[in-house]
């Protein structure tokens, strides 16, 4: 068969990969972009992930608002979640999204949008399976591998033929889990336990550490698990799973905790223990790129691989799995390969957002990290229901924390379990970027009454380290 040649190819049109094939087209350089299916343009984040679950978290909150509306003096009905309703515009969103980003990517690249499975040949030549069951065989000066992750599924007994749901295949249930049993305590897990349990199943977590949420302070990993205990999510940490097997309706776990054997049965079993990355299909091997023992590639800090002219971006490389770090990826590579530039990915300032109610949003080092590089640190802590805002609102749960340089005044990282969190914490990553003391936010004038007023009254505490007691 011909080969046909481009001077770059995509593989997977993830949120760098779809950002980067109209910026390369734009430098006059002929691209191709390969995507395996048409229900996946626009990558994991618009199809399978970001914005699907979001919008299920909406109208969860919705229910939860109904449900709790005699607290604001509105007094109503319980609410009624129809689920497949519920699922339906979900699928609505995802579906608007999509086509919007067909239409871009086809008004960009016209026919080099290919859809197929792709593998390598060699370090230059890809073949793509298209879905009538056609080969074409690609090759390119460069190329980007772009494919992101799937679930990942622990080798557990029993567990394949339990009948299990993914992060993706619960978003299609239209019918309500009578008792959703969530293996995994990280961001995916937590997200689905408090919208299932506000839509109305029963919902218990299991977690293999000792907190929920690794990754965070243990005050702020306890204060999460005491608000979502509030609304009647169960929880078993230090818990490992030893079997599974479903039996009608059914799905029994067993389950070691401590020297205790014990038996949990649900209806539903979500498996939300980490992801996977999607590089075992690729072929890898013929085109000489390493992977790592958990299957992602690694990259220079330019997210170079180890063949020249082979770059690797977004979840794929084994960095923080964001969509947003995809976006800066794709900016790397266009800083340096399309503008001339000298970018790369060091000491890039990472925010995160677990999308619970209230959220919880971090950037920069927790306590225990900065503890653990060596910093002298100062501490400020307060409850959200010191925030003006918080009480006329209603929303006064949570917890909000920043770590200071005691020797700069430096805000080395900040975490916020409070109401609008994901939105506060980017002026407190803008402020960490540009070098500048927590004072700025400690004096600055901000709208009253606000949110993101309370970062006022949390860096006052580094003065004081004394309650404030706040005015209206």
């Amino acid at each position: 068969m011909d080969t046909e040649y481009y001077d770059d190819i995509i593989i997977g049109g993830g949120k760098a990969g779809k950002t980067l094939a109209p910026a390369l087209v734009a430098a006059g350089r002929k691209t191709a972009l390969v995507e395996r299916s048409l229900t996946m343009i626009g990558g994991g984040c618009i199809n399978i992930a970001c914005i699907p679950t979001k919008t299920m978290v909406a109208s969860a909150e919705v229910a939860h608002t109904v449900r709790n509306s005699a607290a604001y003096g509105i007094k109503t009905s319980l609410p009624t979640v129809n689920l497949a309703e519920v699922i339906q515009r979900k699928r609505s969103v995802v579906l608007s999204a999509r086509e919007m980003n067909l239409h871009n990517l086809e008004a960009a690249l016209g026919k080099d949008l290919i859809i197929g499975t792709a593998q390598f040949v060699d370090s230059k030549t890809i073949e793509v399976v298209t879905p009538d069951g056609n080969i074409r065989l690609l090759s390119a000066e460069r190329l980007f591998i772009n494919t992101g992750t799937r679930p990942l599924i622990p080798p557990i007994p029993g567990l394949k033929e339990s009948g299990f749901l993914t992060s993706e295949s619960i978003m299609e249930l239209e019918e309500l889990p009578e008792h959703l049993i969530i293996l995994g305590s990280g961001y995916i897990g937590l997200e689905f336990a408090q919208m299932f349990r506000r839509f109305g199943s029963r919902v218990t977590v299991i977690g293999q550490s000792e907190h929920i949420l690794s990754q965070q302070d243990p005050d702020m990993a306890i204060a999460v698990q005491t608000l979502l205990e509030r609304e009647g999510i169960e929880f078993l940490l230090k818990t490992k799973v030893l079997g599974v097997e479903h039996v009608g309706n059914t799905t029994k776990l067993w389950m070691q905790i401590a020297d205790q054997t014990i038996e949990l049965q649900g209806t539903h079993v979500l498996l939300a223990v980490g992801r996977a990355p999607t590089t075992d299909v690729l072929n890898l091997a013929a085109a000489g790129v390493v992977t790592d023992a958990g299957g992602f590639i690694p990259v220079s800090d330019r997210l170079e691989t180890n063949v020249p002219n082979i770059w690797a971006l977004g979840d794929i490389n084994g960095g923080p799995q964001y969509t947003h770090i995809a976006l800066d990826d794709y900016r790397i590579i266009k800083a340096n390969l399309i503008d001339g530039g000298n970018r790369s990915r060091l000491d890039r300032l990472v925010p995160s957002c677990l999308f619970i109610d209230p959220e919880l949003a971090q950037v920069g080092l927790t306590e225990t990290a900065a503890q653990q590089r060596g910093y002298t640190i100062r501490v400020a802590k307060m409850d959200a229901s010191a925030i003006p805002r918080a009480r006329t609102s209603g929303q006064t749960d949570g917890l909000l924390k920043a770590i200071v340089d005691s020797e700069t005044g430096q805000i080395l990282g900040c975490s916020l379990l409070c109401h609008a969190a994901g939105e506060m914490i980017s002026t407190v990553q803008m402020v960490m970027q540009a070098q500048i003391p927590y004072t700025v936010l400690r004096d600055g004038v901000l709208t009253h009454p606000t949110m993101t007023e309370g970062l006022n009254l949390l860096f006052a505490k580094l003065l004081t380290q004394q309650p404030l007691f706040i005015q209206i």
